[in-house]
């Protein structure tokens, strides 16, 4: 379909081909029975370690593979298996309870990561304490699977000379680049109910992608858009309320207002466009990974429309063959507090290159006990990889050694800085639309 009828000069909207691969993150026949998480994590031992075997004879063929208990003195040799971070900044329940007890409050940190911070790795048969330069502390985090080349030392340690990540997945080919321009929108942080949320703001988002807005060529450049996703994080409910105390109705109104707010919104989008909503930190659902679709009952009026579509948290899905992944940014956000890196992107290439989208799970981030399959391993590598609700917009393109290419993008939280994010679906190039609203007291 075109995107200009020339008999009317009427504008049709571009269409795609949309496939949801959700199945993976939904929770379904699964019964928790009080199993713990040990499984999860040797289900991700499992997956990860049979990948780097795979890698190991173009790396370190002529070394031997070693199981922690089968370590020599002296001897070089391989390890794989589970890395594990001793912090000392790390909270626990003692020290929530000296935070209490104590008469001038500890400060909490934003960042828990120490320069007294020490590796340990694990396998099925020990663990071995690490020593050496070659692996940085700051940089992992409780649960990577990762190879060491080294030998142990006098004192039982295990001195890493050299290491080995599972890498970039395989990627489909991205498809023929000489199409037409299409663009798949990526909003989050609408938070609709806080004090930061902007009405007119969020209004004047729905008239562009809808078309009611600006000139012809405006119009002409929303009628490309095939695709909306929101990342999380759409309403604020004010969590005073929820006290365990039968409400009044006024304040039952305060918190199903937010989200009567948002179907409106939504409707109206949903009305041209199709539109993905994903669950967010904030938002009325499940607290640990992966969170489940926000129930349709939630919106009456979108969830009329066949193009509004609720989705899990992660998102995996493909828009005209071009494979899209996406967090509401608890996995990086957790990261952050418990590893460093120079910016969100950087985050975001670590996740990619060790195969897992959420490594600190269940360590430091909520997540389901899963006991026959992981589902935040990453089987195969998207073209799109976006996180929402970081503090600014930023993207960059990365590479793998077989000739992957994916487009990292942080989504900005739209209630404060009032942008969303644009990808070209011929040749992922991103642009971002901004609305800036200032409503004098």
């Amino acid at each position: 379909m075109t995107a200009m009828d020339v008999d009317t000069g009427a504008l049709q909207r571009k269409q795609s081909l949309y496939k949801s691969m959700d199945e993976i993150f939904e929770i379904q026949k699964e019964m928790y029975k009080g199993q713990q998480y040990s499984q999860i994590y040797y289900i991700r031992l499992h997956l990860i370690r049979t990948l780097i075997y795979s890698l190991l004879p173009n790396w370190k063929p002529h070394l031997p593979v070693c199981t922690v208990l089968g370590l020599e003195e002296g001897k070089e040799c391989i390890i794989v298996g589970t890395l594990y971070k001793h912090m000392k900044l790390k909270p626990t329940i003692l020290s929530e309870y000296s935070k209490e007890r104590s008469a001038t409050p500890l400060v909490s940190p934003d960042n828990f990561v120490h320069p007294d911070d020490s590796l340990v790795l694990e396998d099925e048969s020990g663990r071995v304490n690490l020593k050496g330069n070659v692996l940085s502390p700051s940089v992992y985090v409780t649960g990577n699977v990762v190879a060491l080349h080294g030998k142990e030392t006098g004192g039982g340690d295990f001195f890493v000379e050299d290491l080995l990540e599972a890498g970039l997945p395989p990627q489909l080919d991205l498809p023929n680049k000489s199409g037409e321009d299409k663009y798949v929108v990526l909003v989050s942080g609408l938070n609709v109910g806080s004090s930061s949320s902007n009405p007119l703001q969020l209004q004047l988002l729905v008239d562009h992608i809808t078309g009611h807005l600006g000139d012809k060529k405006e119009q002409h450049s929303a009628a490309q858009i095939v695709q909306v996703v929101v990342a999380g994080n759409s309403v604020q409910i004010q969590h005073g309320l929820l006290n365990g105390q039968n409400l009044a109705s006024k304040d039952q109104s305060k918190l199903s207002e937010p989200i009567k707010e948002l179907d409106i919104f939504l409707t109206q989008i949903a009305a041209g466009i199709p539109i993905d909503i994903m669950a967010g930190y904030n938002d009325p659902a499940n607290f640990a990974l992966p969170q489940q679709p926000l129930n349709r009952c939630l919106f009456p009026g979108s969830s009329a429309y066949n193009t509004f579509r609720s989705c899990t948290n992660p998102h995996l899905f493909d828009v005209d063959n071009v494979r899209f992944l996406g967090t509401s940014g608890q996995n990086i956000d957790d990261l952050n507090k418990y590893s460093e890196a120079k910016d969100t992107l950087e985050f975001m290439e670590r996740t990619l290159r060790w195969r897992h989208l959420a490594p600190t799970a269940p360590n430091t981030l909520g997540c389901y006990p899963f006991t026959d399959r992981d589902p935040f391993f990453i089987e195969s590598c998207p073209h799109v990889y976006f996180v929402g609700n970081q503090d600014k917009y930023a993207t960059r393109i990365i590479k793998g050694s077989e000739g992957q290419v994916v487009r990292l993008i942080s989504v900005p939280k739209f209630s404060e800085t009032g942008i969303a994010v644009m990808v070209n679906l011929k040749n992922l190039e991103c642009s971002t639309l901004s609305f800036a609203v200032q409503i004098s007291s």
